[in-house]
């Protein structure tokens, strides 16, 4: 874990940009000693939201089967068709 203090962001900018471009890592930055802010390249925290939503949506399918809300391929296909009848 890279932990650095606040200074550090404003008087070493490029070399915790570059860090965290190239080890993918994030730096932990902290004011009066105390946990504050987190960097991290812009590649790496847009995959890390990716795959938080992609986990979100996973745990709403589960739960969905859980709690018996699916239904079968030709049902799913029926009702679109309905939908799309219904403006016509």
């Amino acid at each position: 874990m890279n932990i650095r203090p606040s200074a550090e962001l404003r008087n070493k900018y490029n070399e915790i940009s570059n860090y965290c471009r190239e080890t993918k890592e994030p730096i932990y930055i902290t004011v009066n000693g105390r946990g504050d802010t987190v960097v991290l390249n812009i590649t790496e925290f847009e995959n890390m939201k990716a795959e938080l939503e992609l986990l979100r949506s996973l745990a709403e399918a589960e739960d969905d089967v859980a709690n018996g809300r699916v239904s079968t391929i030709g049902n799913t296909f029926n009702d679109i068709r309905n939908n799309l009848n219904a403006r016509k």
